[in-house]
């Protein structure tokens, strides 16, 4: 079967055309979905023109999200996204991802600029075997632990001696309470957004598209909203989503006010022994971002990367490979 690749510039378009295969139901990670496009483009579109290739190739479908700008083209994302590439669907899919860059010089796209990639994703080898020169820079990592067969007991027994007694002796004299919710209730988003104005993390990105993912993960029962109250008042808040035996940490704070009681490390513990007896998740992802305390709680990392990549076969694409190495060369040259 000959393979076959289409543009689009509506996701409506998009829909159509994929029928199920972007929907909840047919991608475990979220940010592979139709619907978390949907709040990028709403909420915080990037700087160009939507440009959503598609390529099948026999049983296999590939999509890739891009923004295009001139002949440059950026993720189509956002800082939220913990990993981005190109949606597979179907067996074979590397065959369906070589097929994604020819539909590139279709779309007269001939510089790219993607992240955060995984280690393992399939595009820049694709690029390479069609004549791109890539560069894999890595710009964070991503923690995680398998706690496939644990109890939460097995998974604290085997933490840091420092941050147990630190939760143990907390939890005791800070007489925390401890609510952890599934739906979406306003007044504990309010609650949320309390503490998170009052941490040390820097004002929120958009705080409408996280309302909106929040409401939209509650309503299919996936959200996980912590929070703890001292003496009535929210200091901390951790936003949690748990679906296909996957936990993954999307958010957390706490006020910088209560930091002498750690209520971020008492909720944590909380939230860890829900997620690994009541969910009984096998995999939880602390996202991205080399902090040192996520090793604390983690037993592995792996790295992120942007990509950046440039057609060879494209006079564009050439330029821009010149001015990146004359570029570098400069900067090189003023630091010795």
């Amino acid at each position: 079967m000959a393979a076959e690749v289409e543009l689009f510039d509506d996701l409506d378009a998009v829909e159509r055309d994929a029928g199920a295969a972007l929907t909840r139901e047919a991608r475990p990670w979220m940010f592979d979905r139709l619907d978390w496009f949907r709040l990028v483009h709403q909420f915080t579109p990037p700087v160009g023109e939507l440009v959503a290739l598609r390529a099948r190739n026999g049983e296999a479908s590939a999509w890739l999200f891009l923004a295009k700008d001139g002949a440059s083209a950026l993720a189509f994302s956002n800082w939220y996204c913990l990993r981005f590439g190109p949606v597979v669907h179907g067996d074979n899919g590397d065959a369906a991802v070589t097929e994604l860059v020819r539909g590139l010089r279709r779309g007269r796209i001939s510089r790219l600029f993607l992240s955060p990639l995984g280690e393992d994703d399939p595009l820049p080898a694709a690029l390479k075997r069609l004549g791109w020169a890539t560069r894999l820079e890595q710009t964070s990592v991503n923690w995680r632990i398998s706690t496939k067969g644990m109890s939460f007991e097995d998974y604290w027994a085997a933490r840091p001696s420092k941050l147990r007694n630190t939760a143990r002796r907390r939890a005791k004299s800070a007489a925390l309470e401890l609510r952890v919710l599934h739906q979406f209730e306003a007044a504990a988003w309010a609650d949320y957004e309390s503490v998170y104005n009052a941490s040390w993390k820097p004002a929120e990105g958009s705080p409408e598209l996280m309302r909106k993912f929040a409401e939209q993960e509650g309503a299919a029962g996936t959200l996980r909203l912590g929070l703890a109250y001292l003496d009535g008042k929210a200091v901390a808040a951790q936003l949690w989503t748990v679906e296909n035996k996957v936990a993954t940490i999307h958010k957390l704070a706490y006020r910088e006010d209560a930091k002498q009681h750690s209520p971020g490390t008492v909720l944590s513990v909380e939230m860890f022994r829900r997620a690994i007896d009541l969910d009984r998740v096998e995999t939880i992802d602390f996202g991205f971002g080399d902090h040192g305390y996520k090793a604390d709680w983690m037993d592995r990392s792996a790295p992120l990367y942007s990509l950046t990549a440039y057609d060879l076969m494209s006079f564009s694409g050439l330029v821009g490979i010149v001015k990146s190495v004359t570029s570098k060369l400069v900067r090189r040259t003023r630091s010795d």
